[in-house]
């Protein structure tokens, strides 16, 4: 009996040529404690999965389909900018709260 690949016709999709200036560059690794990691550009998104808070990472000269969803341990040398995301997500929930749910004592 034969296995074959089976796809969904909905899963197919034309492919497009990236625009320019999208590709991605030649990176470096940077040096962290001894450890080559990858450059951290920014934190884009949080979510919880499995009881784990997971960051939505963009990689410094990486194109966005190299954004990753990564522990908060694991980003430990990029504290700054998870401490920057949640000050940004913070305070725009204060203000769509706008604070219409606060007791009166």
């Amino acid at each position: 009996m034969r296995i074959h690949p089976v796809v969904n016709v909905s899963q197919i999709v034309r492919y497009k040529e990236q625009v320019e200036g999208q590709r991605k560059e030649e990176t470096k690794l940077i040096e962290v404690k001894g450890v080559e990691e990858w450059e951290v550009e920014k934190i884009l998104n949080k979510r919880r999965m499995r009881e784990v808070n997971r960051y939505l990472v963009r990689w410094k000269r990486f194109i966005a389909e190299s954004d990753i969803w990564e522990k908060k341990e694991d980003l430990e040398h990029t504290r700054e900018l998870v401490d920057e995301f949640q000050r940004k997500t913070e305070h725009r929930s204060e203000k769509i709260g706008g604070g219409k749910n606060k007791a009166k004592l």
